[in-house]
């Protein structure tokens, strides 16, 4: 049959999206111009939210279309559309470049990293039988080691492990050897009595990856340097680690205990998609691919392993000490790595940079939306009803407002726009430095925790529905935002609380 031109633009586009998806895109395209032309003044602002649902969508679509797509799209219209401009999007590219070089360079440190990270998680998920106790460790460390590095290279961490897991047992579940190649993004070769221990084993999988990115906001939210916006806030209130640390205490501590006890309700309950214990077929195959890779060692890659360990105590204590910008750090990681492990050809450091490129894409893409947000001014009525309440339940209720804000936008922008609007308020004398205090905390609490409810809310929630691992466990947005509701609830009602009262 021969295909039309029109045919082949339409099956071009947006490529194997089913129909209804291109379709929704397209009415977007088309809805955008005209609620702005046909709204008057306040076209604008009603276009801007427009465009903002429309983002979201293409986020809880991701395993149908990777959202760079449909995403780059609506950004490029609003842009012509004149909703920002091409200033305003460089202005928060720049601002965020911190993040962006962070991507470029510390996933990919990682990635030279992944052979000690499986030799560890491995041994431990061997030897730990317990799925508590293992969920318990993954939430742990994830928000131990959130609080002195970043909720993205942690999570990088959380992904590449997982990776390693799935692709061995999938090899396995697929009639191979360890040692043979295979595609384990797809299920065409797996054999068929595996398949409901495969299914176990991805929800077993899921379980832990959603403990240990909740586990990178627990920790994220409680020093300087766990989060992007900790630094920001905390320069403009002139607070040091220390001061962070105490001044954020009273809410971050019974936060992170109501966590961890979230952590154990459901694992016993096995409510939201929790609970799912690794299958024992899986458990002997990850056993016996650690005793094989125990033969297989030779002194090369005892070399290498030693090497990975070196490096990885010089990451963390680099990190700890932020003795450069977090991507910088991760550059002097690819650099000691490929070099001391003889890995010298351009193809196979290029590999490194796969997982992350396409993401550093998408959050220039989302930034073209933060700058809708901002030139549209789309949040400032929820700013200055806030700022007009009553002195005494405004820290609450700039706990709350940040945390819708911050599910919806980017924490980092929403925690900008209220830190400065705060800081105008104590230059002013409107507000006292006490309340002023009081309000930095509800800020950043609020952008930290009730946005662990979408992964638009933290980047960290974002790199890993995005990710490779995403699409091999099913994860998806409403997946993700599902298994987080619990969390979602938890920290939101535990933090407002430690707010209104404990402040």
């Amino acid at each position: 049959m021969t295909v039309t031109l029109s045919q082949a633009l339409s099956k071009n586009f947006l490529g194997n999206s089913p129909l209804w998806y291109k379709q929704a895109i397209i009415a977007f395209l088309i809805i955008n111009p005209i609620a702005l032309l046909s709204l008057g003044e306040q076209g604008p602002f009603i276009a801007g939210w427009l465009l903002i649902i429309e983002f979201i969508f293409t986020l809880a679509m991701a395993l149908k279309c990777y959202p760079l797509q449909p995403g780059g799209l609506l950004a490029i219209e609003a842009i012509a559309l004149g909703l920002t401009d091409t200033d305003g999007v460089y202005h928060e590219v720049v601002a965020n470049f911190s993040v962006i070089l962070l991507l470029m360079f510390m996933v990919a440190g990682i990635y030279f990293m992944k052979d000690m990270l499986l030799f560890i998680f491995n041994k431990l998920l061997v030897k730990v039988r317990s799925k508590l106790a293992i969920s318990l460790l993954f939430s742990i460390s994830a928000a131990i080691l959130s609080a002195f590095l970043d909720a993205l290279t942690v999570t990088a961490v959380l992904i590449s492990v997982s990776v390693g897991f799935y692709s061995v047992y999938h090899k396995v579940a697929s009639g191979k050897k360890t040692h043979n190649d295979h595609d384990h993004g797809h299920d065409d070769h797996v054999i068929e009595t595996n398949r409901q221990d495969l299914e176990q084993f991805r929800s077993f999988l899921r379980s832990l990856l959603m403990h240990g990115a909740v586990g990178t906001a627990l920790g994220g939210v409680s020093t300087l340097v766990g989060e992007p916006q900790n630094l920001l806030i905390a320069q403009v209130a002139g607070w040091d680690f220390i001061d962070f640390f105490v001044n954020v205490a009273p809410v971050s501590l019974p936060v992170l205990a109501c966590g961890l006890l979230t952590v154990i309700f459901l694992e016993k309950t096995k409510l939201f998609g929790y609970g799912a214990l690794l299958p024992e077929t899986v458990r002997e195959i990850l056993k016996d691919f650690d005793e094989e890779e125990n033969k297989r060692s030779t002194k090369v890659h005892k070399a290498q392993l030693l090497v990975q360990a070196i490096v990885a105590i010089i990451l963390i204590a680099s990190l700890a000490l932020h003795i450069a910008e977090v991507g910088l750090i991760g550059l002097m990681i690819i650099i000691l790595l490929t070099t001391f492990n003889g890995i010298t050809e351009e193809h196979r450091i290029g590999h490194a940079f796969e997982e992350a490129l396409p993401f550093t894409a998408l959050l220039v893409v989302f930034f073209s939306i933060v700058s809708v947000i901002h030139s549209q001014h789309l949040f400032q009525p929820v700013i200055d009803a806030v700022l007009h309440l009553p002195a005494d339940i405004q820290p609450i209720m700039f706990f709350a407002a940040n945390g819708i804000l911050s599910a919806i936008s980017d924490n980092v922008f929403v925690a900008t726009v209220y830190i400065n609007e705060i800081k105008i308020a104590l230059d002013n004398g409107i507000i006292s430095r006490d309340q002023f205090d009081l309000l930095a905390v509800a800020v950043n609490t609020g952008t930290n925790l009730p946005s662990v409810a979408t992964p638009n809310g933290q980047a960290a929630f974002l790199f890993l529905l995005t990710s490779a691992i995403a699409p091999l466990l099913r994860l998806s947005y409403g997946k993700m935002v599902w298994m987080a509701l619990p969390y979602t609830i938890i920290l939101s009602i535990v933090g407002s609380l430690c707010v209104h009262y404990l402040l």
